[in-house]
């Protein structure tokens, strides 16, 4: 006898953040975005499903960008990450350098994901350690043939494992002290809990070998983000 198959799960809507100052398209499709920087090594898979039908969202590209160990944001790396700065819209902070560390882009494998090898942010006055995250739903596998950004957010840490990692060598000697999550405006405000990652150790004995974190990010295909338009791609590439 057949059984009907269960129906997908439905997934709730993943809130969108404020997509910053440091945004800006290198155009560069890489899973590992560390290039060479100082830190402790994290791998990260996301999983992109439309909230709607819970269905994998597959050839999706999904950007992701965040600071070093110390702060700083490459493009950005002259900016001094323990004083704060007006954290305006994109493009409001001008430029320092070319420098295209942590940042990257992966188009979704046929399960909805994506996988990156970076190192564990660090952070910058005025903001718990997040990673940016921009979803844009295209019509093939080329940049010219994107349809629409669907989807700009934050990701946040657990905050147990964040106060081992800024104790570790690479991390310490700030003189700006971190937020815990709910002391941030835009995780208090924009549903920071949702957008939180679920994070491992690789290994069991020491931080130094670095952490595994994952996340499931509900979108609608359909949307189109206020956060980031499609011009905001052409006009800030590299």
């Amino acid at each position: 006898m057949d059984y009907p198959s269960a129906p997908a799960p439905v997934y709730q809507l993943a809130p969108e953040q404020f997509a910053g100052p440091y945004f800006r398209n290198p155009k560069l499709l890489r899973r590992n975005i560390s290039e060479g920087a100082e830190g402790l090594p994290l791998l990260l898979r996301l999983t992109i499903v439309d909230a709607m039908t819970g269905e994998p969202v597959s050839g999706a590209l999904v950007d992701i960008w965040h600071c070093n160990a110390r702060g700083v944001y490459s493009g950005w790396s002259r900016i001094n990450p323990d004083q704060p700065v007006d954290a305006g819209a994109i493009g409001s902070i001008p430029r320092t350098d070319d420098d295209t560390y942590l940042r990257g882009a992966q188009f979704s494998d046929h399960q909805g994901r994506v996988r990156f090898t970076s190192i564990y942010p660090g952070f910058y006055a005025g903001r718990a350690l997040h990673i940016h995250v921009a979803v844009r739903i295209v019509a093939g596998d080329e940049y010219l043939e994107e349809r629409n950004v669907a989807w700009v957010g934050q990701l946040y840490f657990p905050e147990a494992i964040s106060r081992a990692v800024l104790n570790t060598r690479a991390y310490r000697g700030r003189t700006a002290t971190p937020l815990d999550n709910a002391a941030d405006c835009y995780y208090a405000t924009m549903g920071g809990e949702a957008s939180t990652l679920s994070v491992w150790p690789v290994g069991r004995e020491s931080a130094e070998d670095g952490f595994f974190g994952q996340l499931t990010i509900g979108i609608d295909t359909f949307a189109v983000s206020s956060q980031i338009r499609p011009e905001d791609f052409d006009k800030y590439t590299v």
